[in-house]
């Protein structure tokens, strides 16, 4: 036979004897937890190669940043100043090895002074250009003369129309203008 169901008096007195478990909280916040330790390992390694890298072309202008890229810092096992070694590309490792001293103080002066003392130059092929690469802009060329022109067209008369007559035109003026030029 089955158990018959308590009263709502008798739930309340079961309810009251037994403990119950404690409310879900839910967890910390993540952020808050990680900070204190992310701020000590700041304070302990310092920014590093990403910061440099972000912010290369600010750091040693836009002529050396054509040319190179930081790849990583390197602290000796005693402490001290860090090593910077950069990426340079291809025979310009002769230029910024002369502009070593500059680079050094540019960067020290971005993540702080005498956080490095010397630089390490690795010859290669660069991995991520800083900058987009831009095209120099199309340079407008003159148009022919009138008689130049008539006397092409004149030349090309015979030749029946379509893409092929305007692509002989087109070579035509290109020619002309080499020449006059």
């Amino acid at each position: 036979m089955p158990r018959p169901l308590p009263t709502a008096a008798e739930a309340a007195a079961i309810l009251s004897r037994k403990r119950t478990r404690p409310q879900h909280r839910p967890p910390p916040v993540a952020g808050r937890g990680l900070r204190r330790l992310l701020k000590d390992l700041d304070e302990k390694f310092g920014q590093g190669p990403g910061a440099l890298q972000a912010r290369w072309r600010e750091i040693v202008g836009a002529e050396i940043a054509k040319r190179t890229e930081p790849v990583k810092l390197t602290k000796p096992r005693g402490g001290g100043p860090s090593a910077l070694e950069i990426r340079v590309a291809g025979a310009s490792a002769a230029l910024i090895q002369h502009q070593a001293p500059e680079i050094v103080a540019r960067v020290n002066l971005f993540l702080g002074s005498g956080t490095v003392n010397k630089l390490r130059i690795v010859q290669g092929p660069l991995r991520n250009l800083t900058g987009p690469a831009t095209k120099p802009p199309r340079r407008r060329t003159a148009p022919l003369d009138a008689a130049q022109e008539a006397e092409l067209a004149k030349s090309l008369a015979d030749a029946p129309d379509g893409p092929l007559k305007t692509a002989l035109l087109s070579l035509g003026r290109g020619v002309l203008r080499r020449h006059a030029g």
